[in-house]
């Protein structure tokens, strides 16, 4: 994930002294942790100390670990953040090492304190395969790495420097700083706060409700804290640094200033591994003496005292805070009640987005889908434990859109968790649950193994009684035959399944939209694409246009990128160049709002085909090298149907004759180092080859 300074939510005061000593350590050094208390502020200077400086050439991954409680997929993450998407079976580990090779890369782990044996170990594989790549980490204590350069983050530096963020805070409430005795109580506070960042701008969120008289006095007054947090208590006995403590006591204060209800919705929210939305607010955090309707009003109390960050339309705690929240929220005994009703919110959103993945809310799912992400890590871990069935069914609900968006690994790893203990089921979920799995088998090459999770989801919906399942179960194994070089028996299979894929000539709708479901759409897809695979090119053409036109009529993309993805196949066999280019951009345009590297890596083929087939030879060769790109990203080297592989092969050896091998092979570069998202525009809206 690439981090600018337009993400800042806040101005950022001084520092100047700490990001020289940054970009210094990472001119010098492969590894380089920022080490300090929480609240410094490591994450802020990380972020700054990245978009200020050119440490390498190609830019920053950033990965956040604070909301990530499985080390195991540590990796994962990793490799989401550096853009992989990688379709093969093999550990994440071994994937980022072969896409980051020896490119000049800068990877961002942030909040690594919490999994620091997963962390030390993953880094030090990186930096010892990955000669170029670079590493710059936050975290409470160092990593302990060979070769290590530790750079400790102080509080600020001085008061003057704490006066100025103070004062910044203060005038962004409404109350700023107006003469120079405001600024002798602000310089008091802020060294009674030790000058920590995260203290200062909680203190400064008080002075919407108190005078800065007031909140200067009160800071170290006594606070009831939990017997947890008695150490915190001034003169009392410290166990903590006493920065720490310092945070602890604002914090606790904050605290003592809410209202009872806001108090218990802090602490209810605290259970949220990232940033959330009104709606699971409202869902988790309401009831009892907190009403559902309170949930709103409340939480823009919290917002006004800085204890939750407001977002475009989210919200998010900072992990100190989150950390106290938590502490009460295990005094009240309410952990285990929440995270049933988080579970359950989390299920129920994932069935809507299941039900409606063919439609017109298909692209706003694909967004809300990644904005839960760490929200469905959660639940899936709480469901394994206590109901497997339950676990398999949101897995199941969201699998087509964790693999059009990189997730295909932890897809799978919860998919074999939770597929057993939920097999006494025996129901239409267990059969979607044994088709997603054959799905990530199917997309990670691993053909054996599909073909048996196929024919045992196959019986399952047969069992089940289950339309909708027997049409996937059908799609699975078109699926398999087309990627396997059968697309005869792709057509054929997907024939009998009565979900009209050989024709829809005979419905009332011209566009073929109505009652078109998933299932349906999908085996029409199959038949689709075993015509024009065994040559009956002009039925093809036809289905290819209905289906396409009824996604259109519906506004969906996935299933339409891929219909015109086969209309620009039949255009170029047809020698109808133009027609193919055209087709291949509607099909990069749809691709655009779901994400799916591997769609856009046959897509990109094909529209360097058709390019070099209308006499463009620079754009077929820069379209090439977007290809490669992208077949990169996804761990196959030219995948996909196997008929693509002689076209492809022909097409390149044309263009390295006709336009010599130096020049194909520089445009060929220029595109196969690219940015992903760049390639995308360019390939769906044309244009001039970009000039470096």
């Amino acid at each position: 994930m690439a981090w600018t300074r337009r993400d800042e939510e806040t101005s950022f005061i001084g520092r100047a002294a700490e990001l020289e000593r940054i970009g210094a350590a990472l001119g010098e050094s492969r590894l380089v942790t920022l080490s300090g208390p929480g609240g410094v502020g490591k994450t802020r200077l990380a972020r700054r100390a990245v978009s200020s400086g050119k440490p390498v050439e190609e830019g920053a991954a950033w990965a956040d670990l604070a909301s990530l409680r499985d080390g195991t997929l540590l990796a994962a993450v990793v490799a989401e953040a550096l853009g992989l998407s990688d379709h093969t079976s093999r550990p994440p580990a071994d994937a980022i090492c072969a896409w980051v090779g020896d490119r000049r890369t800068l990877l961002v782990l942030d909040s690594c304190e919490h999994l620091p044996a997963e962390c030390r170990d993953l880094v030090g594989d990186l930096l010892t395969v990955c000669p170029n790549l670079r590493v710059l980490a936050t975290s409470r204590e160092p990593l302990r790495v060979r070769a290590e350069t530790v750079v400790g983050i102080e509080p600020l530096g001085s008061v003057t420097e704490a006066v100025a963020l103070f004062a910044d805070r203060a005038a962004a409430v409404g109350r700023p700083l107006v003469d120079d005795s405001d600024r002798q109580l602000a310089a008091g506070l802020c060294d009674q706060l030790e000058r920590l960042p995260l203290a200062l701008e909680l203190a400064a969120a008080q002075l919407r409700s108190m005078s800065l008289t007031d909140l200067c006095a009160g800071p170290y007054a006594a606070v009831d804290l939990p017997p947890e947090a008695r150490d915190l208590r001034p003169g009392g006995v410290r166990t903590r640094p006493v920065r720490h403590a310092a945070l602890r006591t604002t914090i606790g204060w904050s605290h003592e200033l809410c209202t009872p209800l806001e108090r218990l919705l802090w602490a209810r929210l605290s259970y949220l591994p990232a940033s959330f939305d009104a709606e699971t607010a409202r869902r988790l955090a309401g009831g009892g003496p907190l009403a559902a309707n309170r949930v709103g009003r409340t939480l823009a109390a919290l917002c006004e005292k800085s204890v939750v960050v407001r977002g475009d339309g989210t919200y998010r705690m900072l992990d100190a805070v989150r950390e106290y929240g938590r502490m009460w929220l295990s005094e009240l005994g309410a952990e285990p009640e929440l995270a049933r009703r988080h579970a359950a919110h989390v299920l129920a959103r994932t069935r809507q987005a299941h039900h409606e993945w063919f439609g017109p809310n298909q692209r706003s799912w694909y967004r809300r889908i990644g904005f839960l992400h760490a929200d469905i890590r959660l639940a899936a871990d709480h469901l394994l434990a206590t109901d497997p069935a339950a676990a398999l069914e949101l897995i199941g609900n969201v699998t087509f859109f964790w693999v059009c968006s990189g997730y295909l690994y932890e897809a799978r790893r919860y998919l074999e968790r939770a597929i057993v203990p939920a097999a006494a089921a025996r129901s239409g979920t267990w059969a979607r649950g044994l088709w997603s799995l054959g799905l990530t088998l199917t997309l990670q090459g691993e053909q054996r193994a599909a073909h048996e999770t196929a024919l045992r989801c196959r019986n399952a919906a047969t069992d089940a009684g289950d339309g909708e399942e027997l049409a996937r179960a059908a799609y699975l194994d078109g699926l398999l035959h087309l990627l396997e070089g059968r697309p005869l028996a792709a057509a054929t299979g997907v024939e009998t399944t009565g979900t009209g894929a050989e024709t829809s000539e005979t419905a009332q709708d011209p566009t073929g939209a109505e009652g078109l479901s998933a299932p349906a759409a999908l085996c029409r897809l199959v038949h689709v694409f075993g015509l024009t695979g065994s040559g009956r090119l002009d039925q093809a053409r036809r289905e290819a246009l209905e289906l396409r036109d009824a996604c259109a009529a519906l506004d969906e993309h996935w299933t339409r990128s891929y219909a015109e993805h086969q209309l620009a196949l039949i255009a170029f066999l047809e020698r109808r160049a133009h027609d193919a280019v055209r087709h291949a951009r509607a099909a990069l345009d749809a691709k655009r709002h779901i994400g799916d590297a591997f769609g856009i890596a046959m897509v990109m083929d094909l529209l360097a085909i058709a390019l070099a087939d209308a006499g463009e030879e620079g754009a077929a060769a820069y379209g090439f090298g977007a290809a490669a790109r992208f077949w990169q990203t996804v761990g196959h080297p030219q995948r996909g149907t196997p008929e693509m592989a002689s076209l492809r092969d022909e097409c390149e050896d044309r263009l390295v004759r006709s336009m010599g091998r130096a020049r194909y092979e520089r445009t060929f570069r220029q595109a196969a180092t690219g940015d992903t998202h760049a390639l995308v525009t360019w390939g769906a809206g044309g244009g001039p080859v970009p000039e470096k």
